[in-house]
């Protein structure tokens, strides 16, 4: 019935491990998330599909350690473009390196999170980093 507080929210999920996606995929399901996913591997196909316009995500997920393009690379590029840079992005990672986390907000990130070892942990943060997207006025 709350339903109506929440969005529904293109969530651009940027992230090379394929076992990390499959288990951010069914953390989706579990919650009973009715969000639409965008798979990127990289950062190269995460420009390419923001390039595209095709779906502007209401939200980036993003991974720091990624070949070709690392997180920190791809974040520079989103906000230095002014068709991008309003666009949210909450880091999503396993580095708590303190040199990477005041790069990234000195480059405009929207939230920076550790992710967690145990699925349970996981499940939870996904569920209230979502909900906390849905329910805010996003462009």
């Amino acid at each position: 019935k709350n339903q109506s507080m929440f969005k529904l929210l293109n969530i651009l999920f940027v992230e090379d491990d394929a076992i990390e996606v499959m288990m951010f995929v069914r953390v989706l399901q579990k919650i009973g998330s009715n969000h639409r996913l965008i798979e990127a591997s990289n950062g190269e196909e995460a420009l390419a599909i923001l390039k595209a316009k095709e779906i502007i995500p209401d939200i980036i997920l993003l991974d720091l350690n990624m070949p070709k393009l690392n997180g920190i690379e791809f974040l520079k590029i989103v906000k230095s473009n002014e068709a991008t840079r309003h666009i949210p992005v909450i880091i999503f990672t396993t580095s708590n390196n303190h040199r990477d986390i005041a790069s990234c907000y000195k480059i405009g990130i929207s939230g920076y999170i550790i992710k967690p070892l145990k699925y349970e942990d996981y499940l939870v943060l996904v569920q209230k980093t979502l909900e906390y997207w849905s329910s805010n006025e996003l462009l």
